[in-house]
């Protein structure tokens, strides 16, 4: 993989222009790439870095008065390292002594926190997520960045006018492009610091961030006397990836009571590990599953974690396809509220994309053929949603896109989903 793909982030071009007043808030998972990002776009702010004692101390001693003069515009990482800071650049930005600051920090409970009780009301946040598969594709071919297909589904265009716009098969240099770039984030996940180490190197460096994680992002989060019960809860949450979450069963396997496996599950999702997908909220058929699904945010992580370092099983393919929508979502700030859908009878769709412009069905298989039964849930919600109803995808590994079904139902590549052609 090139160097590159460090060097390009879709959120790039979300970022505000220091030319705007604004106070803007950075956050995602530890490792994402925040710092660099921060740096390559504002290279003319001051960086400073609240991880080091010596400058949490430093802007201790800088009074609010003085900040502007003293500190000015600039990059304040790990923000929440130092919870003054947050009232002093507040009092600054208002009294119009900066007019522009970044704040970054990869423990989101605190930084949240801060900005209610400081920056309500004047605080732009972003999040920046681990690499898309499309910059991974960027990554290895070189090509200028397009947004993937996916972003298309949010335009005024009709589902089938997307989809019958787009080549039907990919061949040759772009079909085994594409697979490299999936096959590399179904391995690896999405991680920028493994892009250039070998494979033994990434093992021990995805190994080495669930220490760091443990020992940094949790200790900012709770003060917990013995890891030992959290790590356990932790590697069971990943087994677990793809699944209804039930804390009476979670709680019983990990040896902790259901409060103490819901706070853990908190601090995983605050921290940005997991995603807990919501069920559907309207009973458009019978009765609904209440319970969340479970979904663990970066495959290499996840793989690490559970100890599955080999295949493809259907739990980690979908897995990848959810985290992969809801990280272009939030990349991009879509107006797009995403769901599972499934009753206590039977009926189980694995995606409801809920969009200005309608409803938008998704089946996920881990498989490269796609037969006329998998669209048997997606033509049910369908005629249950009426007018509603904007199109439906199974998503597989396959290489078609084509039409297999009405109501504007399609079978969808992923790799081609996530990438743009």
């Amino acid at each position: 993989m090139s160097e590159k793909i460090q060097k390009y982030r879709f959120l790039k071009g979300f970022l505000p222009d220091t030319k705007t007043n604004r106070l803007v808030i950075l956050t995602g998972a530890r490792q994402t790439g925040k710092t660099t990002l921060s740096k390559l776009n504002y290279p003319d702010l001051r960086y400073i870095n609240l991880d080091a004692p010596e400058n949490r101390e430093s802007l201790r001693a800088v009074s609010s008065a003085s900040w502007s003069k003293d500190v000015g515009n600039a990059i304040i990482d790990e923000a929440q390292k130092e919870p003054v800071v947050f009232e002093k650049i507040k009092y600054s930005y208002d009294e119009k002594g900066i007019s522009f600051s970044l704040m970054l920090g990869s423990s989101q409970i605190l930084l949240l926190k801060k900005i209610r009780e400081s920056l309500a009301g004047r605080a732009w946040i972003y999040e920046l997520w681990p690499l898309l598969m499309s910059e991974i594709y960027r990554g290895s071919s070189g090509i200028d960045p397009k947004r993937p297909l996916i972003d298309r589904f949010f335009s005024e265009d009709g589902f089938s006018s997307v989809l019958k716009s787009v080549k039907g098969v990919l061949i040759d240099k772009d079909y085994l492009s594409h697979c490299e770039a999936e096959d590399y984030l179904l391995r690896w996940g999405g991680m920028p610091a493994l892009l250039q180490l070998s494979d033994e190197e990434k093992w021990k460096w995805l190994k080495d961030y669930e220490y760091t994680y443990l020992e940094r992002d949790l200790s900012d989060l709770a003060r917990l006397d013995d890891l030992e019960p959290f790590r356990k809860f932790q590697r069971l949450s990943a087994l677990r990836s793809g699944n209804l979450l039930n804390y009476s069963e979670i709680a019983r396997d990990a040896s902790v009571s259901v409060d103490t496996a819901k706070r853990y599950m908190e601090y995983l999702d605050l921290s940005y590990q997991v995603i807990l997908l919501q069920p559907y909220y309207k009973n458009i058929t019978s009765s609904v599953v209440k319970s969340p699904k479970l979904y663990w945010l970066d495959i290499g992580l996840l793989r690490q974690i559970s100890s599955r370092r080999e295949g493809l099983s259907g739990d980690i393919y979908e897995t990848m396809v959810v985290s992969e929508i809801v990280k272009w979502i939030k990349t991009a700030q879509r107006d797009c509220n995403i769901y599972f859908y499934r009753t206590r009878s039977g009926l189980e769709v694995d995606i409801i994309l809920e969009t200005k412009k309608g409803i938008i069905g998704i089946e996920i298989k881990s498989r490269a053929t796609i037969a006329s039964k998998d669209s048997t849930s997606l033509r049910k919600i369908a005629s249950a949603f009426g007018s509603k109803w904007r199109g439906g995808m199974v998503i597989y590994t396959g290489n078609a896109i084509e039409k297999i079904s009405e109501p504007d139902i399609w079978c969808v590549p992923s790799r081609r989903l996530f990438i743009g052609d």
